[in-house]
């Protein structure tokens, strides 16, 4: 028989506690605001005519919602930090990301940033997130402001625009309503961007 002294034995129990724990732990899912590409989310009238290239900025997002866990709303104050739901990459990436697949989905439009201009016009996109709201169950809410202009310089025009899409129950639910306000807001960024570089004024959607 093989006997096992005091320390050996906490030693087995410690091993045993953390392998429980690992075991136990629940796995961590990830999320992007990219659509699929065989998604349907384009907002009704989103037109393929005019195909431009475009130059988005770096997105800005407020601080509150600009970590690696989502941040949900609880009640009128309260909010929640998500631990186990997690953004694939920062969500000022992601908004912009997403941005730029809807605007190529949508319009044939070309994201040329970073990249040398060419002979077609471009278009540069400023986007502000002022608020990025998740309230699983019920909403998904984005108040942005942005602008559009030449990229070799021009009038620029400023528009805000206040986005709230209602989403059933779950984080699966609550992405897709972020997704379906982005695609949204790719539609009304990329008709005004669209006018713009076919050398129309453009105007800000209606309020």
């Amino acid at each position: 028989m093989i006997h096992l002294g005091t320390r050996h034995l906490t030693a087995v129990a410690a091993l045993t506690l953390v392998l429980a724990a690992c075991g136990s732990a629940p796995a961590t899912r990830f999320y992007t605001l990219v659509a699929p590409a065989s998604a349907d989310v384009a907002p009704s009238g989103a037109s393929t005519a005019g195909a431009f290239q475009f130059d988005i900025l770096p997105v800005s997002v407020p601080a509150q919602v600009d970590q690696p866990p989502l941040v949900v709303r609880q009640g009128d104050q309260g909010v929640a930090v998500l631990q186990g739901e997690r953004w694939i990459a920062p969500l000022g990436d992601e908004v912009r990301a997403a941005l730029s697949a809807d605007l190529a989905r949508d319009f044939h439009a070309q994201d040329v940033s970073g990249l040398p201009a060419g002979n077609k016009p471009v278009v540069r996109i400023k986007l502000d997130v002022r608020r990025f709201d998740s309230m699983p169950g019920n909403y998904a809410l984005i108040d942005a402001a942005w602008s559009v202009r030449p990229l070799k310089g021009g009038d620029a025009l400023a528009c805000a625009s206040r986005i709230n899409e209602p989403v059933g129950s779950g984080f699966d639910a609550l992405v897709q309503g972020h997704q379906r306000a982005i695609a949204r807001l790719a539609g009304q960024i990329g008709a005004a961007a669209g006018a713009l570089a076919a050398g129309n004024k453009p105007v800000c959607p209606p309020g």
